[in-house]
């Protein structure tokens, strides 16, 4: 961050400092790493386009391990399904960063952009059932894998922890309770959250003063978020969070 002659950009600075609260607030509430919210206002901030992509991601691994303890402490992680993710996704994350050599960075904005406002509309239009159990036992590990492999690609090569796909996908496909799926959505987003960071460091991605101002204030609010979420009920919750995502996903889109 800074000028072009290299002095510190305070308004941007600050503004940083307020995405990254925004998003550390959300990741904890909702069960998302934060990436996929981050990269488009950082955008509109005016950070360039591989750096807003890319540094959000350290950020996200101390907040969603400091949110997903939260949700531990109310036994809520469903340990099955964060082994098999972790394990399948962490490989999967190193394939998609590395596959960012062959896209540019405007366009892995728009991606993000678009996939925010997708999920968005889900979460508005028909909410997690807060009910709903494992009840669909047939062909669940080889669904668990597909969700893994998929968001594991698509969080290397759109450079997020992937919470923002695992907390639905983990729902709709998998059936677990929306609270559950947000508790272990998180736990899986930290681990996916490092190949990514490591692939995106390398190939000169991040940008660690802009990491280091998102971490200032993301890191506790994501606490604060999820003890939140846990004394809250789900289904309202998620259609919250369904309009706030549709709305910074299709704003920043227009803006872009």
């Amino acid at each position: 961050m800074g000028t072009h002659d290299g002095s510190v950009a305070w308004t941007q600075i600050l503004e940083v400092a307020v995405i990254g609260g925004l998003v550390g607030f959300l990741g904890g509430l909702f069960g998302k790493g934060g990436s996929a919210v981050a990269t488009p206002l950082l955008a509109v901030a005016g950070i360039p386009a591989f750096v807003a992509v890319a540094s959000p991601l350290p950020s996200t691994i101390p907040g969603t391990l400091v949110a997903s303890y939260a949700y531990w402490q109310e036994r809520l992680v469903d340990w099955t399904v964060v082994r098999w993710s972790i394990a399948l996704g962490v490989p999967a994350t190193a394939f998609g960063a590395y596959a960012t050599r062959w896209i540019g960075g405007g366009a892995l904005v728009v991606g993000t952009e678009i996939l925010v406002a997708l999920v968005g509309l889900r979460f508005v239009v028909r909410p997690g059932d807060p009910h709903e159990g494992n009840a669909v036992r047939r062909g669940y590990r080889a669904r668990l894998a597909g969700v893994a492999l998929a968001v594991g690609f698509l969080a290397g090569l759109l450079a997020n922890g992937g919470g923002f796909l695992l907390a639905p996908l983990y729902a709709l496909v998998l059936r677990l309770p929306i609270k559950q799926a947000f508790a272990s959505s998180l736990a899986v987003a930290a681990a996916l959250a490092v190949p990514g960071t490591i692939v995106h460091a390398a190939l000169g991605h991040i940008d660690w003063s802009v990491v280091l101002v998102l971490g200032s204030t993301s890191v506790p609010l994501s606490y604060l978020g999820a003890r939140v979420a846990v004394r809250t009920q789900a289904a309202r919750l998620e259609r919250y969070f369904g309009a706030a995502l549709l709305i910074i996903g299709v704003t920043t889109l227009l803006v872009g």
